[in-house]
């Protein structure tokens, strides 16, 4: 009879030596031509195929990973752990298969991210569910294997204690002096500790800029509101060179002019981005199934077209998007509009691969620039 798991099991790699034998690559999981939708068929994000080791990620020349960081010790409330799997399954009613992901277009742009970018899930990191501090150790190094590998990391959270493994693996390959950060959130979270518990999804900006070397003045946050930060809070982020774009900054000049103003900090100096998304940036009308809501925040409307931007015009080489937490949420609605943040995102990168990085670019057959004869665009 085989003994108990040693304490590490949750990150032991099993013994592949009996496996058999296939060359390495991205798996594809579709057994059928088309599939009704995401509540058939293995769940992975788009019903990609799916890459477990590093070895298929370079065979696969893939451009794009996902990976599932399903924790939530980091936060003050249990749920987001599940975000990943409710995020894989959101696509309710689109067909998935092969065929459906090279010729389903982004009908604001009209590109098809399947035709242009390799894309793959690659399944979970490994979760010490005891452990926050530990748990980051193996994220990092799941995550960092996606950028060695020569693709763009997109996380599915999980809480926001993610960002401090997932940027500081981004920053490993980079170097932390290259890479600059924009952060979408209602918090601050740069908190030295957070009840004496210095990893949680409240302190992690404070560890990327003491402990990783992060720049300050490559870190922009965008969406905040309600009660905090504090005043002694915003004058150490101020002191560290951390740029904060405040909602009644937003509601003041609009999304666009701040957006304007953030995209111009995060690069100044800097060569790489990467994009931060807490789902509680959005307005809780829109992003209810969140531990932390936020009431007057940012509307699907003004982020969706902004992230595709971001993605088309920078070098983007992470994403992460953090607290859906789907079981606060009866109505699926946060972890919709979370997938189609991800959808935004890889349309972006398809656009910027096909060099399309003009702002707020529009197909002229769906913007009304090209009308159809008769048609009316006053």
């Amino acid at each position: 009879m085989a003994g108990p798991a040693p304490g590490d099991a949750w990150k032991m790699e099993r013994d592949r030596s009996n496996d058999p034998k296939r060359e390495p690559g991205p798996i594809e999981l579709n057994r059928y031509v088309m599939t009704p939708g995401a509540y058939a068929g293995i769940p992975t994000f788009m019903n990609l195929p799916l890459a477990i080791y590093p070895e298929d990620l370079v065979a696969g020349e893939v451009d794009v990973a996902i990976i599932g960081a399903p924790l939530d010790l980091g936060s003050g409330r249990r749920g987001a752990s599940w975000g990943p799997r409710y995020l894989r399954m959101a696509e309710q009613y689109l067909p998935h298969s092969e065929a459906a992901r090279s010729a389903l277009p982004h009908l604001h742009t009209m590109v098809v991210p399947g035709q242009v970018l390799n894309m793959v899930d690659y399944g979970d990191a490994g979760i010490n569910p005891w452990s926050v501090e530990e748990s980051h150790g193996e994220i990092r190094r799941r995550v960092r294997e996606i950028v060695e590998a020569g693709a763009v990391p997109i996380v599915l959270g999980g809480d926001h204690s993610l960002m401090l493994p997932d940027v500081a693996a981004v920053a490993d390959v980079y170097g932390p002096d290259n890479v600059g950060v924009i952060h979408f959130d209602a918090h601050y979270d740069a908190m030295a500790g957070t009840f004496g518990q210095a990893y949680t999804h409240g302190t992690m900006i404070y560890k990327l800029v003491n402990e990783e070397g992060l720049l300050g003045r490559n870190f922009i946050q965008v969406g905040l509101r309600g009660w905090v930060p504090t005043e002694d809070d915003m004058s150490w982020m101020r002191g560290e060179g951390i740029k904060s774009h405040y909602m009644a900054e937003i509601e003041r000049d609009g999304f666009e002019k701040v957006m304007e103003r953030a995209i111009n900090e995060a690069l100044d100096g800097a060569e790489y981005l990467f994009i931060s998304f807490d789902i509680d940036s959005l307005d809780p009308a829109f992003a209810p199934g969140t531990g932390t809501p936020e009431p007057g925040g940012l509307y699907p409307r003004e982020v969706f077209p902004m992230v595709r931007r971001l993605c088309a015009e920078c070098n983007v080489v992470g994403f992460e998007l953090v607290e859906v937490a789907p079981l606060l949420d009866p109505t699926y609605v946060t972890a919709y509009n979370g997938a189609q943040i991800i959808g935004e995102a890889v349309t972006g990168m398809a656009m910027r691969r096909q060099g399309i990085t003009e702002p707020w670019y529009l197909d002229p057959r769906t913007s009304g620039r090209d009308p159809v004869p008769g048609q009316r665009t006053d």
